[in-house]
């Protein structure tokens, strides 16, 4: 019987291991700030679209203004979330400092491009914001081993060529195109694996 209840090195692995996974499908939670940043450039890329060509609004770049509202809400979200964590997880660490890279890498990018002269700026920047995307996306699906992510990474790097090539008013298209299969169809996947291992309590 104590030979039973001995830790070998065998059971230790696949308790560590256990803990990873574990660690990784809290990490992952119910894929909320995927689908919630996802939506939102997908309605704001539209909208600059519909409000540029077809209402022919002079301020069409405005309604960006709403990113900055789902700003605030999400550091609200996540100092939430973080008090409510019983446990630190290195995963959740590393994904941390991978979508923090990410805010740092648009802001600087905004203040180079803002510096630039003449329509190279209009010409650019969207192909630079399809890059960025691909950027934690990709890792992000490589850290979790969750294929969708990775897809929707390899997608957006795709995209970034292909704006190159058309005007700057249907580059808007493509990232909506780009927030579909890389944040919003992911998201739904990690919902629904969040609330199945919920369901079975793993």
């Amino acid at each position: 019987m104590q030979e039973n209840d001995e830790m070998t090195p065998e059971k230790n692995l696949l308790l560590i291991e256990s803990m990873i996974n574990r660690a990784k499908d809290r990490f992952s939670e119910n894929g909320h700030l995927y689908l919630l940043w996802g939506w939102v450039i997908f309605f704001c890329s539209i909208g600059h679209f519909i409000l540029l060509n077809v209402l022919q609004y002079e301020r069409h770049y405005m309604i960006w203004m709403v990113t900055w509202v789902v700003a605030l809400y999400q550091i609200i979200y996540l100092a939430r979330r973080k008090k409510k964590e019983k446990v630190k997880t290195y995963t959740g660490d590393i994904m941390g400092y991978v979508w923090l890279a990410f805010v740092i890498a648009m802001f600087l990018m905004g203040f180079i491009l803002a510096r630039g002269e003449g329509q190279n700026y209009y010409r650019l920047i969207n192909p630079f914001f399809l890059m960025l995307y691909g950027i934690p996306t990709f890792l992000s699906g490589i850290i979790l081993k969750f294929k969708p992510l990775i897809t929707g990474g390899v997608l957006c790097w795709q995209l970034t060529i292909v704006s190159t090539f058309i005007p700057y008013d249907y580059q808007l298209l493509l990232l909506s195109v780009a927030m579909l299969v890389a944040w919003i169809i992911p998201g739904y996947a990690l919902r629904s694996k969040y609330n199945k291992n919920n369901n079975y309590g793993s």
